[in-house]
């Protein structure tokens, strides 16, 4: 299952941030990273073709995800918690996590920044047309879902399947989410691993994985809508 998606994605990231270092004179904080990206075509029909088809690609190993689970005789909402309607709890959990990683969060890419530990961020390189919000929204879900039912509630549910301590699985887990974002430099490895620390633990003690997605969501919202309209005045974004 990895190896055809956040795995995979892990190895290249990888050897990005080793090219990097080893081929870029000033290393990884010579070059610059790009997080969300949209087609740039001489029309318009067909960039939103191809940047909805990449929002659907990335959610095919989510459908295979719940297969597999499906696939677990006994096993209620797949084991991950989502045999019960959204509610009100989930959203405020999701809120509290956004919140409680976010803003250490900007603290950590304005030090990795200065410290030269990480690319510079271009978050968003998409042409500014009346879909680019919408689309960022879209790509923002796409990474909510994607990363917290692979990353989290997946593979958790697997190693735990095959007998792993959840220290063990846990340490997994965040390293996973830590390695496909080596693109962005130390800084980025970093941030993502003890938000995975964070994250996989809680999965752990309550196997409900929405307010995770809730709160991935809002915190790609923020970073893709806070670099469009507050880069003019932040440097460091």
């Amino acid at each position: 299952m990895l190896g055809v998606s956040l795995g995979m994605s892990g190895v290249y990231a990888l050897l990005d941030y080793l090219k990097a270092e080893l081929t870029v004179r000033g290393g990884i904080s010579a070059t610059t990273a790009t997080v969300a990206s949209g087609a740039r075509t001489a029309h318009m029909w067909l960039d939103i073709a191809y940047d909805v088809t990449g929002v659907v690609q990335g959610l095919m190993p989510v459908l295979l995800v719940l297969v597999l689970l499906s696939r677990d005789p006994g096993t209620a909402g797949f084991g991950i918690g989502l045999h019960r309607r959204p509610s009100r709890r989930d959203l405020r959990q999701g809120v509290g996590f956004a919140a409680v990683i976010g803003i250490p969060g900007l603290v950590l890419v304005w030090a990795a920044h200065q410290l030269g530990v990480s690319a510079n961020l271009a978050v968003v390189d998409v042409s500014d047309t009346w879909y680019r919000v919408p689309l960022l929204l879209l790509q923002a879900a796409q990474n909510g879902v994607l990363e917290e039912i692979v990353v989290v509630g997946y593979l958790l549910t697997r190693l735990r399947q095959l007998g792993w301590s959840n220290g063990r699985a846990l340490g997994a887990s965040a390293v996973l989410r830590g390695s496909y974002h080596l693109y962005q430099g130390l800084g980025g490895f970093v941030g993502n691993f003890v938000m995975g620390l964070i994250f996989a633990w809680w999965f752990q003690r309550t196997r409900r994985i929405l307010p995770l997605v809730v709160a991935h969501v809002l915190l790609d919202v923020s970073a893709f809508l806070g670099f469009v309209y507050l880069r003019q005045h932040l440097s460091w974004i």
